[in-house]
């Protein structure tokens, strides 16, 4: 199982339809929703490429938003996986 940890901007909480378009998507096995974090648990991974969409709900007005971090991690050895974070924020 792989799990893909999304935490969101400042100021910002998941829309609720999000979470359900997410776990319709067969590879997606569950989500949990932790305050500021989206955990998305994947079946497995594959070379093939996969997107993923969170629509979210600005509930603060936050000046000099700070990026939000993706990471990507193997369930059972988070360390194995290598693949690095990213960080992007919102338009």
């Amino acid at each position: 199982m792989v799990i893909v940890e999304v935490s969101l901007l400042s100021g910002f909480v998941l829309a609720p339809g999000s979470r359900i378009s997410l776990e319709r998507r067969t590879i997606v096995k569950k989500t949990e929703v932790k305050a500021d974090v989206v955990y998305i648990y994947l079946e497995k991974l594959n070379d093939e490429s996969q997107t993923f969409i969170l629509q979210l709900e600005q509930v603060i007005q936050i000046q000099n938003l700070k990026p939000a971090s993706i990471k990507v991690y193997d369930y059972y050895q988070p360390g194995r996986l290598q693949i690095p974070s990213y960080s992007g924020v919102g338009a």
